[in-house]
């Protein structure tokens, strides 16, 4: 029974760190989803309709690329020519979360 017990609290605790991690890992891809995709696109191309109506630049444009990782989280946080300011929905950890997703587009 103790062994059962045992097994069970250990079971319970690997699967609660497995979807802790799974979650911290998708949250910038889950705030990007909800906040930038209908601008920027599914891959930072901003080539959706919202996205060229406002001309939005896509990732692999030269001034995007040339931008650091604090001007992004900037201009996140306080918005950058037609771009809502996010500093009143999102957190730091947040708007640095989600700058990072879009990072990942950059190749």
């Amino acid at each position: 029974m103790i062994k059962t017990v045992r097994c069970v609290v250990i079971l319970a605790a690997l699967i609660f760190s497995a979807r802790a991690l799974c979650l911290a890992q998708s949250s910038g891809e889950t705030i990007y989803k909800a906040k930038c995709l209908n601008c920027h696109g599914p891959t930072g191309v901003a080539n959706s309709g919202i996205g060229k109506l406002m001309k939005v630049k896509p990732v692999t444009d030269p001034d995007v690329l040339k931008m650091s990782e604090k001007e992004m989280i900037a201009a996140v946080r306080n918005g950058m020519g037609k771009m809502q300011a996010y500093k009143d929905s999102l957190s730091e950890a947040e708007i640095k979360e989600s700058v990072d997703y879009f990072r990942s587009f950059i190749k």
